[in-house]
């Protein structure tokens, strides 16, 4: 007989409770009421049995939340359990706020280091840098801490004391900053400026509970600089509290408008959301941009937008999220976070991209494939589809980085030298004006070269699969091999190469990391935007009346 382990055990026990209750047919609540309290009590029973006879000591907390864990997985991603010891983590996440340092920490070669202190925060005016190596705090030493143990004690109430003692590359010995901890607020709105002339740009970045007020003083604010147009720029946003969404969107159209309605299998999860206050600008030509890493919140504001011929949709289709979540308590502190419905934007759709109440044997799940998506009408007719997330307006390409950069971003190579480009540089030019010099990237090669950079080539190990496969097939005689060794020849690693080949990108993104030295969070969007070819589109679009008026069917006068 196959052995199961525990935690699986106990998945399937809970599994199977939940699968037989949602089995029961419609009406039969009692029948449900039963099956849930049956199979209960067998799980309640199972791991009493367990934890008297079983022949080790069992970790009553790992097993249990494993088999919790294994439960919801079957679900959906966003159905999950916060025990108390992560609430924190998820208010963060919700509000943007917590007491601390005011600083992201990396953890890499079994040490925690500074990665990113925010503009303003504590850490940032105490005089820490990215690349400091956190060695003691307080009295304690934090060697063999994970990242999580460090950063729950940075964490603390606001206006508390630590002295944090760091390492700091080609500084000799130690260095200490005291510290006073204070409440830290992640802003939204990391940047605003206007581009192009005349046209506004906003980044937001997620939704917490000041998203719209955020981007409402940056409107505000970029309305009495003078612009004439607005583009938004969502690319990357993962979402957040559908409340801002609506209230995003309530800033461009008027009040009493529908946003979106969600339905759950309870009809008190029914509810429609609408604008309840006048719009700061209902006139203002509008572009927003949007992308795969689109999801949420982000799509409720991209989608409503379109289907009301509010704003031009630009970049790639987004992410597909239509599932709307909620949180409930749990005894001991605990918190469930469940999805109680989906959403539909104002024609109608449902742009949820995955069915996961429909699951392949295996378990996997798939995107809803187009066959099977519907047509829907905007407010001014142009067809819109369900199904699929946001698709843009004006799609522009998805350009796909070389293997060599995401290899440089994951072992630290833009990082660590950076950090050695802000120790030799006290200032560099204003983020908006800064280029990158010719002599600094051939430094950069140099560098990356000195440190023996090895990366995984695609191409090879396609081949050597290949290879394999050809072997196995009986494909590979003699003349066979010569032609796999003339392509291996040519396979081989470059790296000079590789480095000119994808020059501009790895150029880009090492001045990203540079100027965040220097100028931190915005910065790195300035940097980021130069030389943008969606930001570009859009400029162009909001900068030529006629061709926004035919892509949202409007009069050509506004």
């Amino acid at each position: 007989m196959k052995k199961v382990s525990l935690s699986i055990g106990l998945a399937w026990v809970l599994i199977l409770g939940l699968g037989v209750a949602n089995a029961a047919p419609a009406g039969k609540s009692d029948r449900r009421d039963f099956e849930v309290s049956r199979n209960l009590d067998i799980f309640n029973s199972l791991f009493k049995e367990l934890n008297l006879f079983y022949v080790d000591t069992i970790n009553a907390e790992k097993a249990i939340g494993d088999g919790v864990n294994a439960m919801l997985s079957r679900l959906d991603p966003y159905t999950e359990y916060i025990p108390e010891k992560d609430k924190d983590d998820f208010f963060v996440s919700t509000t943007g706020e917590y007491a601390g340092i005011g600083s992201i920490i990396v953890e890499r070669d079994n040490a925690v280091y500074i990665s990113e202190p925010y503009e303003g925060m504590p850490a940032q005016l105490a005089g820490l840098r990215p690349g400091d190596k956190i060695v003691m705090i307080d009295n304690d030493s934090v060697k063999g801490w994970k990242s999580s143990a460090v950063s729950e004690r940075l964490k603390g109430p606001a206006n508390t004391k630590l002295r944090v003692t760091v390492e700091r590359p080609g500084v000799e010995g130690t260095l200490s900053f005291d510290i006073t901890r204070k409440k830290v607020h992640m802003p939204v709105v990391p940047y605003y400026d206007v581009v192009c002339d005349s046209v506004g740009y906003i980044y937001l970045n997620s939704f917490t509970d000041s998203a719209a007020d955020e981007v409402k003083r940056a409107l505000q604010d970029l309305k009495r600089r003078g612009v004439t147009s607005l583009v938004l720029d969502l690319r990357g946003n993962g979402g957040g509290i559908l409340e801002q969404a609506v209230q995003i969107v309530n800033l461009f159209v008027p009040k009493g408008v529908e946003v979106l309605s969600t339905r759950g299998r309870n009809k008190q999860m029914d509810k429609i959301y609408k604008t309840t206050q006048e719009p700061v600008d209902e006139h203002i030509p509008l572009a927003v941009l949007i992308d795969g890493g689109t999801a949420s919140s982000s799509e409720i504001v991209a989608g409503s937008l379109q289907d009301l011929d509010r704003a031009v949709i630009i970049g790639s289709r987004s992410f597909g999220k239509g599932l709307v979540q909620s949180t409930r308590p749990l005894p001991y502190n605990g918190i469930l976070k469940v999805t109680i419905a989906r959403y539909y934007i104002p024609s109608g759709r449902l742009i949820q991209a995955i069915d996961y109440s429909h699951r392949n044997p295996d378990g996997s799940v798939a995107r809803i494939p187009d066959s099977l998506t519907h047509e829907f009408k905007t407010a001014h007719g142009r067809i819109v589809r369900d199904g699929g997330g946001i698709k843009p307006d004006i799609e522009t390409s998805v350009e796909r980085r070389g293997n060599i950069s995401y290899y440089l971003m994951r072992d630290f190579y833009f990082f660590d030298y950076a950090n050695r480009y802000a120790a030799q540089h006290d200032t560099i030019a204003p983020a908006k004006e800064f280029v990158l010099p010719d002599s600094v990237y051939n430094d950069f090669k140099a560098f990356v070269k000195s440190k023996n950079f090895k990366y995984d080539k695609q191409s090879e190990r396609i081949l050597a699969d290949l290879k394999e496969v050809a072997k196995f097939e009986g494909y590979f005689d003699e003349n066979t091999q010569k032609q796999f060794e003339a392509l291996e020849a040519s396979l081989n690693h470059d790296l000079d190469r590789d480095l000119e080949t994808f020059r501009d990108e790895i150029r880009q993104l090492l001045s990203i990391e540079i100027v965040k030295r220097y100028y931190y969070q915005k910065g790195e969007v300035i940097e980021s935007i130069k030389n943008d070819k969606d930001l570009t589109e859009a400029c162009a679009v909001l900068n030529d009346n006629a061709r926004y008026s035919q892509l949202l069917n409007l009069s050509p006068k506004r």
